[in-house]
């Protein structure tokens, strides 16, 4: 693996792991504009604590070495979680700012994924 792509993974790496703790720790903080921005996308309150705990296990997965299928997991449920909140924010037409930090996680759970080196990969042995 070369510097560049060790900087650029370690970088996208980082983000998305902020990303995700910041937003797994609002979703389990019972904030009322949380609820109700969960419950005006049709969901009920439980998933936050579900999405919450979901995104903390994964940035845990994420960062520490080893666990090759496990990390595969934890970068698959990024993705689906967070091109879930896009298409929830799209079939409530709300505003396209609302797409932005969804969009983002997103890029950031794909160049992780594609930069992370060998050693974080799951083995085909």
């Amino acid at each position: 693996m070369t510097k560049r792509n060790k900087i650029i993974y370690w970088i996208a790496t980082l983000w998305l792991a902020l990303g995700m703790t910041s937003t797994g720790i609002v979703q389990l903080i019972p904030l009322k504009e949380e609820a109700e921005m969960i419950q005006h996308l049709g969901y009920p309150l439980y998933l936050l604590t579900l999405l919450g705990v979901w995104k903390l296990l994964g940035v845990i997965a994420i960062l520490i070495p080893k666990f090759g299928l496990l990390k595969e997991w934890a970068y698959a449920g990024f993705f689906f979680a967070m091109s879930g909140a896009v298409v929830s924010h799209l079939a409530m037409k709300e505003d396209a700012s609302t797409l932005f930090g969804p969009i983002l996680l997103i890029v950031l759970t794909i160049v992780s994924w594609y930069f992370r080196p060998e050693s974080r990969k799951c083995s085909s042995n």
